[in-house]
C-alpha cells in the first residue's frame, strides 16, 4: 500500500474512510471531486493517485476502507507512547530504562539517525552502540547534533573554541571508523548574553519511525543515576516532523556543519 495512505493525519483518514464506504467517493477521483469530499486536503493529487493505484489492483473503495480501518486499528497500537526513566526505581511504576531505550533505537537503527543532546561524556562509550551500528550498515546516515559550549567568562574566538571541540570529538569522542555529520548552533559561542542560545534539545529519530524525546543527555549519569524522564513514540508523522525540523534547521544554516 502507498506510504501516503499510511501516513495521512487520522482525521483525514476517517474522512477518507466513511466516504468510501457511503459511496460518496470512487477510487478514481478527480482532486476537485475529493476536496468537495473530504475538505481541503493536503497532496491531494498525491492522494488521488494513491487511490488509482488501490483501483488497479482490483480493490473496491468498500475494500479499501476495509483495509484504511485496519491501519488505523495498528497505528493506534503503535502510537501509544512508553514512559522511559533514568535513575531511582519506584515499585508500582511501569516504565522503559532510558540506557536500554537508546541503545535498542541505535542498534537496530536500518537506514537513518537523527541524534541530538545538549552535552556528551565518555564518547567512547556513549557512542558505541550507534558506531557499530554504522559499521554493520554501510547505508545508514547519521546526523548528530550537539551544543559547544562557552563559559561566561571565555572570550576565545568562536571558531577556535569550534576547531578545539572538534578534534577532542573527533580524536576521544567519537570511536568508529565511519563518521557521522555533526552540527552545532553557533549562537551558543555568542560573547555576552542578548544573542546567545543552547542546542538543549536531547532527542532520537530513527529510520523515521520511533521517536524517543527524553531529559537526558548522552552521559552515564543520565542513563543510570540521574532522575530524567522521556517518551518513546512510534509514530512515523511526528518523527518526520522532528526530522523536518532538524533539517530546515540545516538547510537555513541555523545549524553549522562541524568540521571534519
Amino acid at each position: 500500500m502507498n506510504d501516503l495512505l499510511l501516513d495521512l493525519p487520522s482525521d483525514t483518514r476517517a474522512k477518507l474512510i466513511a466516504a468510501l464506504e457511503s459511496g460518496y467517493l470512487t477510487l478514481t477521483p478527480s482532486v476537485t471531486g475529493m476536496h468537495a469530499t473530504l475538505g481541503r486536503v493536503e497532496n491531494a493529487e498525491a492522494l488521488a493517485s494513491a487511490l488509482h493505484e488501490l483501483h488497479a489492483l482490483g480493490m473496491s473503495p468498500r475494500g479499501a476502507a476495509a483495509a484504511l480501518r485496519a491501519i488505523d486499528r495498528v497505528v493506534a497500537r503503535q502510537r501509544k507512547p512508553d514512559l522511559v526513566l533514568s535513575g531511582l526505581k519506584v515499585d508500582g511504576i511501569f516504565a522503559r530504562d532510558t540506557r536500554q531505550v537508546y541503545d535498542e533505537l541505535l542498534g537496530a537503527a536500518e537506514r537513518s539517525v537523527w541524534l541530538s543532546s545538549f552535552v556528551y561524556h565518555n564518547g567512547p562509550k556513549v557512542f558505541d552502540t550507534l558506531a557499530k551500528r554504522m559499521g554493520q550498515r554501510p547505508e545508514l546516515t547519521v546526523n548528530i547534533l550537539i551544543n559547544i559550549q562557552r563559559t561566561w567568562d571565555d572570550t576565545t574566538k568562536s571558531e577556535h573554541l569550534v576547531s578545539a571541540f572538534a578534534h577532542t570529538f573527533w580524536s576521544k569522542g567519537w570511536p568508529g571508523q565511519r563518521r557521522p555529520r555533526v552540527y552545532y548552533d553557533p549562537r551558543a559561542l555568542e560573547i555576552g548574553e542578548s544573542g546567545k542560545a543552547v542546542l538543549h534539545a536531547k532527542a532520537v529519530v530513527v529510520d523515521d519511525e520511533a521517536l524517543f524525546i527524553t531529559s537526558a543527555n548522552l552521559t552515564e549519569a543520565a542513563s543510570a543515576r540521574n532522575i530524567e524522564m522521556g517518551v518513546l513514540l512510534r509514530d512515523r508523522s511526528m518523527a518526520l516532523t522532528v526530522v523536518s525540523y532538524f533539517q530546515r534547521m540545516i538547510e537555513g544554516e541555523y545549524l553549522r556543519l562541524l568540521p571534519g
